[in-house]
């Protein structure tokens, strides 16, 4: 409960921004570990497995059609591969945009309390800094380890289909 509390606390300071930030790192996360799971979990294998099949089991390999048909093949398990692949590297990219939208709400609310004070309240304007700086810092955090774990996928997916299109081969 105290865990809680010190989150809650934390996202208070932050202000509405940092919800919206918190919200997108669910989501984007979500994705991330979908991914991971279908690439180490087997979804991946079984699909690669079945491509490989559907290419093995043509008696003919060598002719326009067989190319056209292993293009098609490939491209299809690019399409898997990457899957929700763009839209990761969109939430990560839009991390440190929403923690910049926290500093200009943060910012505007210390130029409220400057305007209705006449700007001699430090303890005043502290809340809208602090307000300014957490969700700056939220979304940075965010979209470093959201690249982190996008790279490694990156790798991944790149790795896959370069062993895939080796594997399917039009020599035997």
């Amino acid at each position: 409960m105290e865990l809680l509390g010190g989150i809650l606390a934390f996202m208070e300071k932050g202000g509405d921004v940092l919800w919206l930030i918190a919200a997108l790192v669910f989501f984007m996360w979500m994705l991330i570990i979908e991914r991971f799971i279908y690439f180490l979990g087997g979804g991946w294998k079984a699909d690669r497995i079945s491509a490989i099949d559907a290419w093995e089991g043509r008696a003919e390999r060598q002719s326009w059609n067989a190319k056209q048909i292993r293009s098609k093949l490939l491209s299809e398990s690019r399409g898997v591969i990457n899957d929700n692949m763009g839209l990761i590297a969109t939430c990560v990219a839009l991390c440190p945009l929403l923690g910049l939208l926290g500093t200009v709400t943060g910012m505007i609310e210390v130029f409220n309390v400057m305007a209705v004070t006449g700007g001699g309240d430090a303890k005043s304007m502290a809340g809208g800094v602090e307000k300014s700086t957490i969700p700056t810092m939220a979304g940075m955090v965010a979209a470093l380890s959201g690249l982190f774990a996008n790279t490694q996928l990156q790798r991944i997916a790149t790795r896959e289909q370069q062993l895939l299109q080796d594997q399917m081969t039009s020599d035997h």
